[in-house]
Order: structure tokens, then sequence, then C-alpha cells
């Protein structure tokens, strides 16, 4: 039986704050149109501090929140779809800031779903007595990937990065995890390769179609349709399979938790799922879609008003496309 239990989170939030306000001074935008599409106020961005550091601050809080030694730390995962290198995985750069010399780490992409997926490896190494605290973080940086001249995309998402620390648990957790690699082409950021120099290497591409213009090649692509409509039913769906598989109703969950895209989508799927809006936690106002960070973004807000015995449910969706759901209880 897998079962998991948080005894430590932990977030960081960059210092520059992006308001609707300040998109009105670059695009052809304002308050309200952002506000009434997105339920964004306001997003952070990360100026110069890389993901990596910003990554670290939050593992170390949630350490510290934790109460147990660095080196008490078995296992370190990092998710990110917007590292600062190819290699070495971000994961091993916060084993070394932190001091959890007894970890072994690597890092999941698997963008907005990032922290869903790697609660549920988590879940999976713990059932190895060999694993016994495991430090998951996830940061992103997105600022970089976003073309600031589009006013669709560039306005939903911010930085930052948050973690929690888990441990064994009695008390069983279930998972739902889905991808639709056919809907590849409709969230996607390709990696700039345009610095290669080897003579034998052909000018990169990708598949016709899937790249709009020359200028966007190196940011965020996104259909907006599309990933609203996969969002919302992806949403729908993982939360009813991972229901069914832990053999419960929607009333019988005391807090849910959903990746923080965008409120439409939000309240789309609550009103589906005939979720009372009380039992769902959202913080997308504040903070826009920090990808991977959202989720446990949400569980350090929370802290303390996450008492033992609560049963609770992430759902998340993102680029691949990837979707998917955990219950547990605290």
């Amino acid at each position: 039986m897998r079962g998991i239990k948080i005894i430590g989170t932990g977030m960081y939030m960059p210092d520059t704050v992006a308001s609707n306000d300040w998109f009105s001074t670059i695009l052809d935008t304002n308050d309200e149109w952002i506000y009434s599409r997105t339920g964004i106020r306001e997003r952070r961005i990360s100026e110069t501090e890389p993901n990596w550091s910003m990554s670290s601050k939050a593992a170390k809080a949630a350490v510290e929140n934790s109460g147990i030694d660095p080196s008490e730390i078995d296992l370190v995962l990092a998710a990110t779809c917007s590292p600062d290198y190819f290699y070495p995985a971000m994961s091993c750069i916060v084993q070394q800031q932190v001091g959890a010399v007894n970890a072994a780490a690597f890092d999941i992409n698997s963008a907005c779903t990032g922290f869903i997926n790697a609660l549920d490896t988590a879940s999976r190494f713990l059932q190895d007595d060999d694993y016994r605290n495991i430090l998951i973080v996830a940061g992103e940086r997105l600022a970089p990937h976003c073309d600031y001249t589009d006013r669709t995309a560039s306005i939903l998402f911010g930085d930052g990065a948050a973690a929690a620390v888990v441990t064994k648990n009695s008390k069983p957790m279930y998972s739902y995890l889905s991808a639709k690699g056919d809907y590849f082409n409709a969230l996607y950021c390709k990696v700039d390769q345009s610095r290669a120099n080897c003579p034998l290497l052909k000018p990169d591409s990708l598949p016709e179609g899937i790249i709009n213009t020359e200028a966007k090649t190196h940011f965020m692509q996104m259909n907006g349709k599309a990933v609203y409509k996969f969002a919302v039913d992806a949403m729908e769906t993982a939360v009813n399979k991972v229901l069914a598989k832990a053999g419960l109703t929607t009333a019988d969950i005391d807090l849910y938790i959903p990746h923080q895209a965008n409120s439409r989508i939000i309240e789309s799927a609550v009103k589906n799922l005939k979720l009372p809006p009380e039992k769902v936690y959202v913080n997308v106002e504040k903070h826009g879609n920090t990808s991977s960070a959202c989720i446990p973004t949400c569980l350090a807000e929370l802290g303390d008003k996450i008492k033992e015995g609560m049963r609770i449910c992430l759902v998340g969706f993102g680029a691949g496309l990837t979707s998917g759901a955990i219950v547990f209880t605290q």
C-alpha cells in the first residue's frame, strides 16, 4: 500500500510584481480584459535570479519546516520545465544547496503536471525501505519562455518555486496519471540549437505546421482553445478516475487543490464536478500560472490549515498534454 504524509512545505517568490496595469503599458490590454478572462491580477517575475536558486530557497524552507536534518533526506525530486541547464539536473544543484548529502537526485519534466508526477514517483520510492524522507521541489522561471509581444500567453505565466518533504504514511494514497501525446503541439517551447557548430548537422526543424512564425521559434507556443478544452475535460476525468480508484465520492474530499492555470478553467471543472467552491483552494489571482510550482505553492500557503486526517485531492494538467490527480489522507 502506498501512502504519503507531508511533513514540511516551503515556497519562494521573486520580488518583482508584474501587475495587469504593467501589462497595459507594453501591450494592447488592461486589467479588466485580463482579469475577466483569467482571474489573474498579478504574477511574479524573476529579473535575474535563476530557477535553481529560487528552488533551493523553497527547498531549504521546506526542510526547515519539516524539522528533519538535510542529511536525513534520501531522494531529491525536482519538477521543472524551465531548468537553467540541460545538465546537471536541477535536483543535483538543489541537493548541494540544501545539504542533502545522502540523497539521490533526478528531475521530472511533465510541465504543469510535474508536481503530481513527482509526488506519485515519491510514493513508489517510499515503498522501498531505503527511502524514508523525500524532498520534492517544483520551480519555474517562465519569463524567458514567453513572448511579451503576445497578450494571449504572456499574461498567464509567473515565476516561483515551492517544495514539500514527504514521508511514509499508513493511510493509502491513490493516483491517476495520463498523457495524450497526439496533442503535443498544443503547448510547447522549442530548444534553441541555433548556436550548434557541428558541420554535419542539418538545419534544425520540427514537423511542418508546428511553428507559427520564424520570429517565435524559441518562445512558448500555445493553442489556447485546444488547451482550455483539454484542461476542463482532463480535470474532470482525472478527479473522477482517482476517486473511483479510492472508492470515494466528491463529497468525501475535504480539500481540492487544482493546477492554477486560469480561474475560468477551474470554475468550469468545479461546476461540472459539482464541487463546493469552499472546498477548492485558488490563488491564481496573485501568482498566475507558475506551472509545476502551482500546487506546492498552494500547499505552502495553506500551511497549518492542512490538518492530520484531512482527505486531499490534487489535480493538474499541462504540456504534453499531460494530466493527473492524487488523493491522499494527511
